[in-house]
């Protein structure tokens, strides 16, 4: 009995390690975007950075990526989530750049009726 309960104790520790890391980096990235720590560009490598350090102690502390009997799986599937990822990310920039670029070329004018022609059209 008292080793079950010396062993909840020590499975506790690396959760809180983790909270607390998790939580000092989003604070962080949290005062460096309100109090304008950083130029807007080296704000973007700082929060960059904060993101992929996030990443990791989230992975490590959380899921614990690296402490499984059989790594292979989680890292087939680790990669697999992260091409999805990319997919959709590259895929959601591209279509909003796309629409973008469709939508710059009308006048507010020329937009203004063609949502008016489009929104008595229906499906």
């Amino acid at each position: 009995m008292t080793k079950s309960k010396s062993t909840h104790v020590y499975s506790i520790v690396p959760a809180i390690t983790g909270y607390v890391l998790a939580l000092s980096l989003t604070l962080t990235a949290y005062f460096v975007v309100v109090n304008h720590w950083y130029s807007d560009f080296w704000a973007m490598v700082v929060i960059f950075a904060l993101a992929i350090t996030q990443l990791i102690v989230q992975l490590v502390f959380f899921l614990h990526f690296g402490k499984e009997s059989r790594p292979r799986w989680n890292l087939t599937a680790f990669w697999f989530m992260l091409i999805f990822l990319i997919i959709i990310v590259a895929g959601s920039i591209w279509i909003m750049n796309s629409l973008n670029y469709n939508m710059m070329q009308m006048t507010p004018e020329q937009m203004d009726l063609y949502m008016q022609d489009q929104s008595g059209a229906g499906f």
